[in-house]
C-alpha cells in the first residue's frame, strides 16, 4: 500500500514532511496510509506571506468580490467533490456523514457568499448601524464601520470534519478581506489536504489568502500581533492552553473558540409515548448518537426526560440503537462507521469508565457487538452506548465529561425548572434542544437556559418535516456558546465575517461620512444631474444625484377620493370632530399612503428609461400630518449603488416629503432596479 506524504503548502510553495512526521491509520483497516508534519514551520516567512501578498489582494476586492469568489470556488469544489468522499471513508465516516462534511461545508461556502451579496456593500467599508446624529443641526454626526483587519487569521481545526472545519471558518474569512492559514488536525489532515489542491488548482484565490499547515505549527501563535484572529475548534483544554499564551494575551489576539460540550435534549413533559413529539425525540437521539460515530461537537450527550418516562425512553432509544449497523463505512449498509483513530477509541472508553462511577450502561458492551465488513480487532470501532444516572442531581461527572464518541446517558427530571437546572450543569454548551407542541415549554426554556447555550433548537409535529436536526449548526445562524463552548460565536450569516473586521466609530461632517462609506448621508452635499435621474442609467447616476420637485396641493376632495376609492375609511380622515380628539391630528388628516403616492407623482419621470422597476420602500416615517390645503413636495437622492445582476444595479434613493412650511412630512428610503449602459467588468 502506499503511504501518502500530506504536504503543507507555505509562502506559495508545496512541502512535504519531514523525518518528524508522524503516521496516519485507517480508521477502518487500521493500516498506515498517510504520514504529516514538519519539525519546523517558518513563522515570519507564512505570516509574510499572507500580509504582502494575500491581504493586498484581497483588500483590492469589493465584499462583492469576494462573494462572487466564494461562490465560484464552491461551485468548483461542488464538482469534484468525489475525490473527497473517497478519501474520507479512510476517517471510518459513512457516505451519509460525507454529506454533512464535504457537501455541508460546501453549502456553508455558498450561503455565506450569497448573504455577501444581498447584506454587504459593494464596497469596502461595512456599516453597522444607522447614521448618529452628535449635533443639533446635524452638521457633526457619526457612523459605526467596519474595516478588515489588517492582520492573518489562523484556523486550527479539528478531526472530525476536515472539511466543512475548514470552509466554515474560511468563508467569512476571506469575505472580511483577511487571508488565512489554516491548520487542521493531523489524523484527518490528508482530506482537508485534498481539499486544500482543489481550490488553488481552480485559480480562483488570490495568491496568499490561503496557506496549509499539516502538522505542528511551530511557534507561528508567538508571532501574532493585535490584527490578527485564531479561530479553534477542539477541546476546553487544548483551547486553554492556546488562549494563555503570553504572546496572545500580550497583544490581545482575537481568540474565537468553539470546544466540546455537554449538549443535552430535553423530552417536553407533554410529550408522552404514543405522540409524534416522543418518536421525533428518540430519533433525533439515535441520530445524534450515530452520526459520525458520535464525534460532533453538537452531538446530545445528556437525554433529559421526564422521571415517569425514563424507561419508555431508555426502551425507545435501545430499540433503535440495535438496529443500528455497524461496519465498514464503503457499505451502503452501514450505518454506522469506525471512530477516527484507535487512539479516540481509547479516549472514549476512558471516559466513559468515569461516567459509569455515576451511571449505569443500559445498552451496548464495547467487548461484545458485531461489526459488518470489517475486523473489529484491526479498526476503531465503538457500539453505541446508553447509559441511564438515577440522580443526576447528587452527580457531576455526567456534567463534565465528555465522551467523544457514541456515547449518551439518560437522566430524569421532576418538573420544567428542574429539567432547565439540569440542562444547565454543562456550565454553557454549543446547542440544547426541546422536543414539545407546547409554546408556553419553549418559552420558559428560553428564559431559564438561554444564557447557558449558543443555540436552542425546538422541534416538534408542526416542524419535524423541515427542520434539520438538533446537532445541524447552519451557516445563517450562530455556532458557539458560553463557558464552557468557549465563549466563541462562528458562523451566524455576515455576524461572522464581522470576527475578521475591526468596528470603528467614524465621527464627522456629512460629507466626510459619504466620502468614507460610500452612501450618502443627509446634510451632505448634493448635485443636480443633466435631465431626470430616472432617465440616467445606474452607472450613469451619481451618489448625491438630488432631484426637487414642484408643490402639489392636497385637497378635502383628494382625501375623500383616496378613501372611497380604497376602501380606507379610518376615522381620521372622515371625520373632523374625532379626528380633533385624537392628540396627534388638528382635524381630519390626508392618508399617509396618499402621499405616498402624490409623492411618487412628483418625481416620477414617466418615459420608458432606465428604470426598470420600483422594488421595495425601507424605513418609512410618517412625520407631520398633513391637511387639506397643505402643499408638499419631494427631495430625491440618490443615497447608494449596488450591482446585482448582468442587467440591473440597485438603486437606493432617500426621499424626503416637505410640506410648504419646509417641515418633513414623511421621509423613506425607495429602492429601483436600473440598467446598466453596458455590461459591468465586474458581472462580465
Amino acid at each position: 500500500m502506499t503511504v501518502q506524504d500530506v504536504q503543507s503548502f507555505i509562502a506559495g510553495a508545496w512541502l512535504a514532511p519531514d523525518s518528524s512526521a508522524r503516521d496516519i491509520r485507517d480508521a477502518v483497516t487500521g493500516d498506515v496510509i498517510a504520514r504529516a508534519g514538519r519539525a519546523q514551520v517558518d513563522a515570519g516567512a507564512v505570516i509574510d506571506h499572507a500580509l504582502t501578498v494575500g491581504a493586498t489582494a484581497l483588500r483590492a476586492m469589493t465584499f462583492h468580490d469576494r462573494a462572487r469568489m466564494l461562490k465560484a470556488l464552491a461551485l468548483y469544489l461542488q464538482e469534484r467533490r468525489q475525490v473527497l468522499y473517497d478519501l474520507s471513508f479512510s476517517t471510518g465516516a459513512t457516505q451519509k456523514d460525507h454529506l454533512i462534511d464535504v457537501d455541508g461545508g460546501i453549502g456553508t461556502m455558498l450561503v455565506i457568499a450569497s448573504k455577501g451579496r444581498r447584506e454587504m456593500p459593494d464596497g469596502h467599508v461595512y456599516l453597522d448601524g444607522g447614521i448618529e446624529q452628535l449635533s443639533r443641526k446635524g452638521s457633526f454626526v457619526g457612523q459605526h464601520v467596519c474595516t478588515p483587519l489588517q492582520g492573518v487569521a489562523v484556523h486550527i481545526n479539528a478531526f472530525n470534519f476536515p472539511v466543512w472545519g475548514m470552509l466554515e471558518k474560511l468563508a467569512p474569512t476571506l469575505l472580511a478581506g483577511v487571508p488565512a492559514i489554516v491548520k487542521p488536525a493531523t489524523t484527518t489532515c490528508y482530506v482537508t489536504e485534498a481539499c486544500v489542491r482543489l481550490m488553488l488548482e481552480s485559480g480562483i484565490l488570490p495568491n496568499g489568502t490561503l496557506q496549509l499547515v499539516t502538522g505542528d505549527l511551530g511557534d507561528l501563535l508567538g508571532h501574532l500581533g493585535p490584527q490578527d484572529v485564531v479561530s479553534f475548534t477542539g477541546s476546553a483544554d487544548t483551547a486553554y492552553t492556546l488562549r494563555s499564551a503570553p504572546n496572545l494575551l500580550r497583544n490581545s489576539v482575537r481568540f474565537v473558540a468553539e470546544q466540546d460540550s455537554l449538549n443535552a435534549s430535553i423530552l417536553g413533559p407533554d410529550a408522552l409515548p404514543g405522540t409524534p413529539e416522543f418518536d421525533l425525540f428518540v430519533k433525533e437521539v439515535h441520530r445524534e448518537m450515530t452520526t459520525k460515530a458520535g464525534q460532533k461537537c453538537t452531538a446530545i450527550r445528556r437525554i433529559i426526560a421526564p422521571q415517569a418516562q425514563v424507561d419508555a425512553v431508555i426502551a425507545a432509544v435501545s430499540d433503535r440503537l440495535r438496529g443500528t449497523v455497524i461496519g465498514d463505512p464503503r457499505d451502503p449498509a452501514t450505518c454506522m462507521g469506525a471512530l477516527v483513530s484507535d487512539g479516540q477509541r481509547r479516549d472514549v472508553l476512558e471516559k466513559c469508565a468515569t461516567l459509569a462511577t455515576e451511571a449505569e450502561r443500559v445498552f451496548g458492551d464495547p467487548d461484545a457487538f458485531v461489526v459488518h465488513g470489517a475486523d473489529a480487532a484491526k479498526g476503531a470501532f465503538l457500539p453505541p452506548m446508553l447509559y441511564h444516572c438515577a440522580d443526576p442531581d447528587a452527580a457531576s461527572h455526567v456534567h463534565d465529561t465528555e465522551a467523544f464518541g457514541p456515547v449518551a446517558t439518560v437522566m430524569g427530571y421532576r418538573d420544567l425548572s428542574h429539567a432547565i437546572a439540569l440542562v444547565n450543569r454543562g456550565q454553557g454548551s454549543l446547542v440544547a434542544s426541546v422536543i414539545t407542541h407546547d409554546p408556553e415549554v419553549a418559552r420558559e426554556v428560553v428564559m431559564g437556559a438561554g444564557a447557558y447555550h449558543g443555540r436552542l433548537y425546538f422541534n416538534n409535529r408542526d416542524s419535524m418535516a423541515e427542520a434539520t436536526g438538533h446537532g445541524s449548526p447552519l451557516p445563517h445562524m450562530v455556532h458557539g456558546g458560553p463557558g464552557r463552548a468557549g465563549g466563541g460565536e462562528e458562523l451566524g450569516g455576515v455576524r461572522g465575517v464581522l470576527h475578521y473586521m475591526q468596528r470603528t466609530a467614524v465621527q464627522g461632517s456629512p460629507d466626510i461620512l459619504k466620502a468614507v462609506t460610500g452612501e450618502w448621508v443627509p446634510g451632505a452635499t448634493t448635485s443636480q444631474g443633466p435631465v431626470h435621474p430616472f432617465r440616467r442609467s445606474f452607472d450613469e447616476v451619481q451618489i448625491g444625484e438630488t432631484l426637487h420637485t414642484g408643490e402639489r396641493e392636497v385637497t378635502m376632495e383628494d382625501i375623500e377620493h383616496f378613501a372611497h376609492f380604497t376602501g380606507d375609511t379610518f376615522y381620521a380622515h372622515m371625520d373632523e370632530d374625532a379626528a380633533k380628539r385624537n392628540p396627534f391630528f388638528p382635524g381630519r388628516v390626508a392618508h399617509g399612503y396618499l402621499l405616498l403616492s402624490f409623492a411618487a407623482g412628483l418625481f416620477v419621470d414617466p418615459d420608458e428609461g432606465p428604470v426598470l422597476a420600483n422594488t421595495g420602500l425601507d424605513n418609512l416615517r410618517f412625520q407631520k400630518p398633513v391637511s387639506a390645503g397643505d402643499r408638499i413636495k419631494v427631495q430625491l437622492t440618490v443615497k447608494k449603488k449596488t450591482k446585482r445582476t448582468d442587467d440591473y444595479g440597485e438603486v437606493r434613493w432617500h426621499v424626503i416629503l416637505r410640506n410648504q412650511d419646509d417641515a418633513v412630512v414623511a421621509e423613506y428610503e425607495l429602492l429601483t432596479m436600473n440598467a446598466y449602459s453596458s455590461t459591468p467588468d465586474s458581472l462580465a
